[in-house]
């Protein structure tokens, strides 16, 4: 695994091969019986970070570029945190872009190690329009990110129940709150909540977004349970964005790809790995039953962006 030596003196790890090992360790697993949660060996040792595929510069660059393209062009940002331009107008989702929880861990037992290279400043994003947080949890509502991308008037939505919170880490209000069955609009987004189920937050909720002809679902932090794919299945989504790693709360892999596949999701898409060390997985298994199940899906390196077409 090659390693360069970065201006803060960590070490960088470059992603190439790490793509290729999963996908055959999801062969396996298609053949084989049901194996124990899988471990990530593709993970980089300590003290080392995975290089996003494009961060700073080369991001913005190619976010700007993409203005030219119609479609729904969405960029993973690391765990559970996306960016969603369409047309012209810009949402992030729970984005997380700081080492908040690195930091409110440090001295614990199991400290929140960050994996993945930090692929942009939050300030750098305040051109986005909108802001969505699905629960409390910090590295959904982040007060490390929170004020830098809502710094250019960016409105916040958060879940019902958090408004207090919301506001004490992003330093203004949220602009709605909403509990599952809610919706509103704000721009060219029109944003309804749907239920989630995730151990800890009681608040928590999923967004189905529809921006013209587009729609996605980002399912925030869940577990697979009854409802939740009866509420996303009518809106006939695009783009499926799930959590992939079965622990704390959220569905593992596999779950995930069977919660697409109920929602009748055209395409979808893991998250919420190589943030954390301890709180990780390889998303083998969600490439596996995708594939079992004929799900289409794509797996993303942070910093990289999927089209959907008109």
């Amino acid at each position: 695994m090659e390693a360069d030596e970065t201006p803060a003196g960590r070490p960088a790890v470059t992603r190439a091969g790490f793509l290729s090992a999963i996908r055959q360790r999801a062969a396996e697993t298609v053949a084989g019986p049901p194996a124990p949660p899988p471990t990530h060996p593709e993970l980089p040792p300590p003290g080392e970070l995975i290089e996003p595929l494009l961060s700073d510069d080369d991001l913005l660059a190619d976010i700007e570029d993409a203005r030219a393209e119609a479609g729904l062009h969405l960029w993973w940002l690391g765990q559970s945190g996306f960016l969603v331009q369409i047309d012209g107008e810009h949402l992030l989702l729970d984005p997380y872009l700081s080492d908040t929880p690195a930091g409110t861990s440090a001295g614990a037992e199991t400290p929140q190690e960050r994996l993945t290279r930090n692929v942009i400043a939050p300030e750098r994003l305040a051109f986005v329009d909108v802001v969505t947080s699905s629960h409390a949890h910090i590295d959904h509502l982040d007060p490390g990110t929170l004020p830098g991308v809502l710094s250019g008037g960016a409105q916040l939505v958060c879940a019902a129940g958090t408004q207090a919170l919301a506001q004490e880490r992003a330093g203004k209000p949220p602009a709605v709150a909403l509990a599952a069955g809610e919706d509103a609009q704000i721009g060219g987004f029109h944003i309804t909540a749907v239920p989630a189920y995730h151990d800890g937050a009681p608040e928590a909720v999923g967004y189905v977004i529809r921006n013209g002809p587009f729609i996605l679902y980002h399912a925030g932090d869940t577990r697979r349970v009854q409802g939740i794919a009866e509420a996303v299945a009518p809106h006939a989504v695009d783009v499926a964005l799930l959590p992939v790693n079965g622990k704390h709360g959220n569905m593992d892999g596999a779950d995930a790809a069977r919660l697409a596949h109920e929602a009748q999701a055209r395409i979808a898409v893991p998250c919420h790995y190589e943030m954390f060390r301890s709180d990780t997985a390889s998303p083998v298994r969600f490439i596996a039953e995708c594939e079992r199940l004929r799900q289409e899906y794509r797996i993303l390196s942070a910093g990289e962006s999927i089209l959907i077409d008109p």
